[in-house]
């Protein structure tokens, strides 16, 4: 099966623009094409992830990906999928956040001389005289069709600032940019980028002639990606000091069942076939396909090494083993504890596993702490010195496990 079929096939494929030209390309490694990350904190998650997949998917066929850090965009922010402003980041803390999305890529895409490359669009747009802009750019664009863009109409209720209404154009002088100085013939992104990315294609058109080839594709992917990236305490993150090995595994391991064939499909690089056959899979056999989607996506973000480890750890705490250590550990010390012990709520909240003391009182009158394999009776139950010495073990719901330590 050839590249664009199988992303097809994978369910990566939204909507297109040139659909047979993009295939044409992408399936004889003619694409450079980018993918932007805007860095709005200090570590990516799986929402970029997903991105990053499909960038790494598209380089083994010998495209060429540039990856975009939005170090300039991010002073702006993207209204697309949020009901009201983001909060404004100062230029140290946007330097910093690129700066770790850096490292962090470099584990998946491969960059160097004929090989992926990584800009940043501060480079270019915090340059830019703004009266020159909009004399330039700027009457590239009908208002009237900003105004009727997905990104734009959610928002006009509730009210948009001007300030993201300059967003649209930055990010499609991105494209522009790239298209001339880097060679940049397509671009990626999800279905909530639509809008945007329509304007670059449109852009390019109007500032250098209809025969100019930019191609638009959008995915899944990503809109996808926004979703899965979000728990319900926050986001999962690629970094282990942020989301440990063990917890990316067990995010990935308790999926849906209706959402496991779907994340293998997309996210994996698994044969297809394969994948086809573990479609038919019923009950039990659900729990092995989040076992197998678990361990390849572990792996490919923190090694094989930690995978297997996060594996075992899950294996031996929901088939009754015993010690084990790599579970998330939080180590304490002797001023967090009062004559001795510490109250469970107070521990609850020093290992995160509830935000406050009212959270974790709730948990525990529910029924829904253990400590070391045995239910918390009250919310005055105690963890003593001793019993910190030796590690407990705490389990929150049927899912979340966390051990707790004196230093």
């Amino acid at each position: 099966m050839k590249v664009y079929d199988e992303l097809v096939a994978r369910g990566l494929i939204a909507q297109v623009t040139n659909e047979e030209e993009i295939r044409e390309m992408v399936d004889n490694g003619k694409a450079t094409f980018y993918i932007g990350f805007d860095p709005t904190a200090d570590s990516l998650h799986v929402g970029h992830f997903m991105a990053l997949c499909l960038m790494k998917r598209l380089q083994m066929a010998g495209n060429k990906p540039i990856a975009l850090i939005g170090g300039g965009t991010a002073m702006i922010g993207d209204p697309s999928g949020r009901t009201d402003m983001r909060s404004m980041m100062t230029k140290e803390t946007i330097d910093h956040n690129c700066a770790c999305f850096k490292k962090q890529m470099e584990r998946f895409i491969e960059f160097g001389e004929g090989k992926a490359q990584m800009v940043n669009n501060a480079d270019w747009l915090l340059n830019l005289n703004y009266i020159d802009f909009i004399r330039d750019i700027g009457a590239c664009f009908s208002v009237n069709n900003m105004l009727r863009a997905e990104c734009f109409k959610q928002r006009m209720e509730k009210g948009l600032s001007f300030l993201e209404f300059n967003y649209m154009p930055m990010q499609s002088y991105d494209f522009y940019y790239l298209y001339q100085h880097y060679g940049c013939n397509m671009q990626f992104g999800g279905n909530d980028q639509w809008s945007n990315m329509l304007g670059g294609t449109e852009l390019i058109r109007r500032k250098l002639g209809k025969d100019a080839h930019a191609m638009t594709i959008t995915l899944l992917l990503n809109s996808e990606g926004k979703k899965m990236g979000k728990t319900a305490k926050g986001a999962v993150w690629l970094d282990p000091n942020k989301t440990s090995p063990y917890e990316f595994y067990q995010y990935w391991r308790n999926v849906d069942d209706a959402d496991v064939m779907k994340c293998i499909r997309m996210l994996t690089f698994l044969p297809l076939e394969q994948i086809d056959e573990m479609d038919s899979w019923k009950d039990a056999k659900i729990n092995e396909a989040k076992e197998i989607l678990a361990f390849e996506l572990t792996k490919l973000v923190h090694g094989e090494e930690e995978a297997q480890k996060a594996q075992a750890s899950a294996k031996a705490l929901f088939v009754g083993g015993g010690e084990d250590a790599n579970l998330p550990t939080t180590e304490l010390s002797e001023e967090q504890l009062t004559d001795g012990q510490i109250g469970i709520l107070s521990l609850m909240v020093a290992c995160k596993l509830a935000s406050s003391n009212k959270e974790a009182r709730t948990l525990v009158q529910q029924g829904g702490v253990l400590v070391n394999d045995e239910k918390v009776p009250a919310p005055t139950f105690c963890v003593t010195r001793e019993m910190l010495a030796d590690g407990v073990k705490i389990r929150k719901g049927k899912k979340v496990f966390h051990k707790a330590i004196l230093k």
